[in-house]
């Protein structure tokens, strides 16, 4: 069975940094050429929302504007699997994290980060502490 899997989450306090993974198990990145693997948050009360992507066939990345800065996603073809370092935490960023992978030509971003999601993964719960 194709999954992602997430891992990395937990509880850490304001101003820390957490690495979030996102492992494909069942396939590898090879055999989704032109596709975007990338995190999606959703803190309590709220929509979710596209915080990055990264392309499957070459490092091409696409972020949410308001993301750049303290998010940065990698990834390790090796491994086959996606990163999210996240920098300087706030307690704003409090909410379970998702990674998702869709087509390429469906990525918008800029103002938001959006994509047709093929796959999604379990999701991984991040608190910030204050």
């Amino acid at each position: 069975e194709e999954q992602l899997v997430e891992s990395g989450g937990g509880v850490v306090q304001a101003g820390g940094s957490l690495r979030l993974s996102c492992g494909a198990s069942g396939f590898t990145f090879e055999d989704y050429e032109d596709y975007c693997i990338g995190w999606f948050r959703q803190a309590p009360g709220k929509e979710r929302e596209g915080i990055s992507c990264i392309s499957t066939t070459d490092d091409s990345t696409f972020y949410r504007n308001s993301m750049k800065g303290r998010f940065t996603i990698f990834k390790d073809n090796a491994k086959n699997t996606v990163y999210l370092q996240i920098d300087n935490l706030i307690p704003e960023d409090t909410a379970v994290y998702y990674c998702a992978m869709g087509l390429l030509v469906t990525v918008v971003y800029g103002n938001t980060l959006e994509y047709e999601v093929y796959r999604w993964g379990q999701g991984t719960q991040v608190t910030v502490s204050s």
